[in-house]
């Protein structure tokens, strides 16, 4: 039975209408973004989620949240050399890993780090880069099961699927 011409003229429009509009994961992911530290369960994180956007052909957004120590500054420690050096570290590993991988698995991905505490500088990172997922590592710390991790505070915020990594 075919469609009337009412009801193909119906379609048109509803179909025209969301063509403008803007969904994010309707597609799979096109941004997952990559909490890292430097620790082992945010390299492991790293690396699923450098296999998920090279699975769905996104773009891997890698996030170093420098942390501010107010206390450590204050003391006169070099707190922002400190972690500047951790994300110099992170870059030139990411890098040398994309190296000995190139021509095997190609990935799209970009460095950024932010300033704050570690749920905060993710949330930021993910709504500035239209995140469509977050990947994050297990927290390794045994505080955080009293507390709650950055990990479990990022599913309760609900703004998009998290993918936790042990």
């Amino acid at each position: 039975m075919a469609a009337g011409p009412a009801v193909s003229d119906s379609l048109t429009a509803v179909t025209e209408q969301h063509s403008h509009q803007f969904e994010r994961g309707t597609d799979g992911p096109k941004v997952i973004v990559v909490g890292v530290d430097g620790s082992d369960s945010s390299m492991r994180a790293a690396a699923y989620a450098g296999g998920l956007a090279r699975r769905q052909h996104a773009l891997l957004a890698v996030v170093y949240v420098q942390p501010v120590m107010a206390a450590g500054a204050a003391m006169g420690a070099p707190v922002a050399e400190t972690t500047d050096e951790i994300a110099e570290d992170l870059v030139a590993y990411i890098r040398e890993a994309t190296e000995r991988m190139k021509g095997i698995f190609d990935v799209r991905w970009e460095f950024h780090t932010f300033r704050g505490d570690p749920y905060g500088g993710l949330v930021k990172a993910a709504d500035e880069l239209k995140a469509d997922a977050v990947v994050v590592g297990a927290s390794e710390q045994a505080g955080h099961r009293i507390v709650g991790s950055v990990a479990v505070r990022l599913v309760k915020a609900g703004r998009w699927p998290v993918t936790v990594v042990p």
